[in-house]
């Protein structure tokens, strides 16, 4: 397709976006687009709303979480949030018992693979519950690691709460995003 093509044809769509007219194949783009912005901002206008400090974590959230049915929703934001909470508690107890560094970094992590196959949890928990304890344990901050690990959970936790929200109040329904069926 030439490059006049694709202007005239991304023109066309445009126009007819702006009449409320789209074709039917771009109207799940469209909507599933029009869910995810809305949802990713809400996520973060409700952490600053609590004076999170990272709220963009809220938005990441939002955006992983945010999926075409409820049920898929739920599985996702379980894991997710079972990941966090363990990479934060023993991110908060490793910080606060050893000075921080990659032994004990390394032992964190290991310990997080532990956990996560005793609480029967899918490796999708392992890692979340891995990049929580690296925010927690070695990003550089200013408050205690017991405040970063308290903030860094809230913060998810208002992603997957806005992106269950949205799921419920205005579910998509089973299209491709490319449109094409």
């Amino acid at each position: 397709m030439s490059e006049r093509s694709k202007l005239f044809k991304i023109d066309v769509v445009r126009r007819a976006i702006a009449k409320g007219t789209a074709e039917p194949k771009w109207r799940p783009v469209l909507v599933h687009s029009s869910r995810t912005a809305i949802a990713a901002v809400a996520s973060v206008l409700v952490a600053r709303l609590f004076r999170l400090p990272e709220s963009y974590w809220a938005a990441i959230t939002t955006l992983v979480i945010t999926q075409s049915s409820l049920g898929a929703a739920v599985a996702v934001s379980g894991e997710r949030l079972m990941g966090t909470a363990l990479g934060a508690a023993v991110g908060a107890i490793a910080a606060s018992q050893f000075e921080p560094g990659m032994l004990v970094f390394g032992a964190g992590v290991f310990i997080l693979g532990i956990l996560s196959a005793a609480l029967h949890s899918d490796r999708s928990a392992y890692r979340l519950a891995g990049v929580t304890l690296t925010i927690v344990l070695l990003v550089p901050r200013t408050g205690t690691a017991l405040r970063v690990a308290f903030h860094r959970f809230s913060e998810v936790c208002i992603g997957i709460a806005v992106a269950l929200i949205l799921t419920v109040v205005w579910p998509e329904k089973q299209e491709p995003l490319t449109g094409k069926k």
